[in-house]
Formats: C-alpha cells, sequence, structure tokens
C-alpha cells in the first residue's frame, strides 16, 4: 500500500484532529529463536520486520523479530532418555559403585513431568469444512508438523496489571477463553504479578513460581518500558520453545506485551472494544503457534478489514492444529 493509500482516511471510521484515519499497529509474532544450548533444537530465524498498512481502525501490523530470552541454561544433569554423552560427560564402563548414583536436580528446568496429565487435558474441535489459509510461527525438523503448547498440560498465565486500562484484564480473559475453546489447550489464570516483563525473561523461575516453567505473562507496557512499542506498534507476542536434544519442540512459556498507552484511546472509539479484543486475539493466536497469512478474511492476515475482529476459517484450522501437539512429559 503506497503512502497516498494509507493516509486517505476511510469516511466510516473516526479521524484524529489532523483528519487522517488513526494508525496503530499491533504485532504479528516474535518468532522466538531456540537457542542452541545442549537441550534444544536449532530453531528457524526471526523473522523480518516489517510495515503493512491496514484498511480498518486497527490500522497497521508489524512483526517484530525477538526473543523471551538468551540465557544458557545450566546443570549437566542427564533428563530421561539421555545418556550421559548427551550433555558432555564420559562414560565410564565400569560406574564406581561406592559413590551414590542418585544425582543432583537440575538447576536450568523444572523437575521433568512436572503438571503432566497423562492424556491431553482438552479436546479441539472439528476443522471447519473450509479450512482456508494458515501458518505456523515455527515447524518440528519434519517441517511439517507445528510446534506448540504441550496439551497434556495448562498453559499458565499471569497478567502484570500496571497500567492496563478499564476492562483490560476482561479483554485478557475473553481472549483467553476464545483460544481455549479454538484449540482445545487448557489455559489456568495464576493471578497478578509484579513481574517486570523483559527481553531476557527466564522460563524457569523458582523463586517466584516454583518449580515449574514461568507461566506466559501478560504486560501493559509504555513505549519507554518497551520501545518495541514505539510509534504505532500497539502489542507482541511469540512463546519459546524447548526441546531434549533433536526430540520434540514444545512452547512452555510466553510473553503477550498490549500497549499501556494506546488502548484507551482504541477502546474510546466506535467499536473499539471490538478492536481492542481483536488484537488481543491476534496476539495470543501468534503465542499459541500461529504466524500471519495473507488471506484478508483471516484475523491473522497483516492487514486487517473492518469487521474482522474474531478468527475466521483458516485461522481456526490452525488453531485446531495447535491443539492436536505431542504430549512430551520429559519436560
Amino acid at each position: 500500500m503506497d503512502e497516498q493509500e494509507r493516509d486517505a482516511p476511510d469516511p466510516g471510521l473516526p479521524t484524529s484532529p489532523t483528519g487522517r484515519t488513526p494508525q496503530w499497529v499491533v504485532d504479528e509474532t516474535l518468532g522466538l529463536p531456540v537457542q542452541p544450548v545442549p537441550w534444544r533444537a536449532p530453531g528457524p530465524p526471526a523473522p523480518r520486520r516489517h510495515r503493512a498498512g491496514l484498511l480498518g481502525p486497527l490500522a497497521v501490523l508489524l512483526v517484530v523479530g525477538g526473543s523471551l530470552g538468551a540465557a544458557v541454561l545450566t546443570g549437566a544433569v542427564p533428563w530421561p532418555g539421555e545418556s550421559p554423552a548427551a550433555v558432555g560427560a564420559p562414560v565410564d564402563p565400569r560406574p564406581d559403585r561406592s559413590v551414590p548414583t542418585t544425582a543432583a536436580a537440575p538447576t536450568d528446568r523444572p523437575t521433568p513431568g512436572n503438571g503432566a496429565s497423562r492424556a491431553p487435558l482438552g479436546r479441539p474441535p472439528r476443522v471447519p469444512a473450509d479450512p482456508g489459509a494458515h501458518a505456523f510461527a515455527q515447524l518440528q525438523s519434519d517441517a511439517v508438523t507445528p510446534v506448540s503448547y504441550d496439551p497434556c498440560r495448562a498453559v499458565h498465565y499471569v497478567i502484570r496489571p500496571d497500567g492496563a486500562p478499564p476492562g483490560g484484564e476482561g479483554l485478557v480473559h475473553a481472549a483467553v477463553e476464545r483460544i481455549s475453546a479454538a484449540t482445545g489447550l487448557r489455559f489456568a489464570y495464576d493471578g497478578p504479578t509484579d513481574e517486570l516483563s523483559t527481553a531476557e525473561r527466564n522460563p524457569f523461575q523458582p523463586d517466584r513460581y516454583g518449580d515449574r516453567w514461568a507461566p506466559v505473562l501478560v504486560a501493559w507496557q509504555t513505549e519507554a518500558e518497551n520501545p518495541d512499542l514505539a510509534g504505532d506498534i500497539v502489542g507482541q507476542a511469540g512463546s519459546l520453545a524447548v526441546s531434549l536434544g533433536e526430540g520434540t519442540r514444545v512452547y512452555v512459556t510466553g510473553t503477550v506485551s498490549l500497549d499501556a498507552g494506546q488502548f484507551p484511546e482504541i477502546l474510546d472509539q466506535r467499536d473499539g472494544e471490538a478492536t481492542a479484543s481483536g488484537i488481543v486475539l491476534h496476539e495470543l493466536a501468534h503465542l499459541v503457534g500461529l504466524a500471519h497469512v495473507d488471506d484478508e478474511s483471516q484475523l491473522l492476515h497483516p492487514q486487517t478489514v473492518p469487521g474482522i475482529t474474531d478468527f475466521a476459517d483458516g485461522d481456526l484450522t490452525g488453531l485446531v492444529r495447535l491443539g492436536q501437539g505431542a504430549c512430551v512429559p520429559e519436560l
């Protein structure tokens, strides 16, 4: 879309004092790269940053490449199924029986299987009759199967309420409920948190959250707190995938950042609540693993169309597939 097209206001939309249609940006996905440490399989590169104009009050979507954290996890204790060589320890065919064989628990990840059930906690709905366009943020090594959250565990989340607009928490809970219904994944709200959302967030914080992966962090942030929300950008989201060696990659935690300054302006628009709801749904779809598509009828299209504030068939098809991931209790 050229500048002339972007600057021309839609006569059916509210305009700013300058006469221009309000322009906001909502992130695509962080496309979080997997760090090449021994227990993670290498991931694809982060997507390139780009802008695209929008036709509706949501205005502009933006791709923001980034990472939840680059901490190299420590602890050389083998996980179930790993040989000592897999974590760099020498293999001794004649082990010393005079010393205890019980190894200390790893300090860089939760106890394996913590919070995992023996079967998926929910069931995805049926795939729509018309599958529609959809795409995934990351794929397994077969280049076909999407990386997803473990359906045998609840996806825990917390909300940092600082800076939230009136009704902001309700928007998040409603979007989580919608994502849960569309994927079959089960979510659990752990309450408010005072944790700061940072680019180098540690996925394992036992002192704060106990012996489990840190919950998904939803935070309302200002541009000063998160420079990625500068200008027209109103949100970003992504998840971190881990694996044991070359095994199945699984998302274990993530972040959703929403612009504390611009959401009140969005909510003050005509149909602003529906627009704001669509933004949060868009971000949560990225959180669980969807990427942008070129189909204008889908909520995950980088350019929103007036009236598209909920998932369409292509979005729903992708979300169903993301709810059919493997259970990986060893993580």
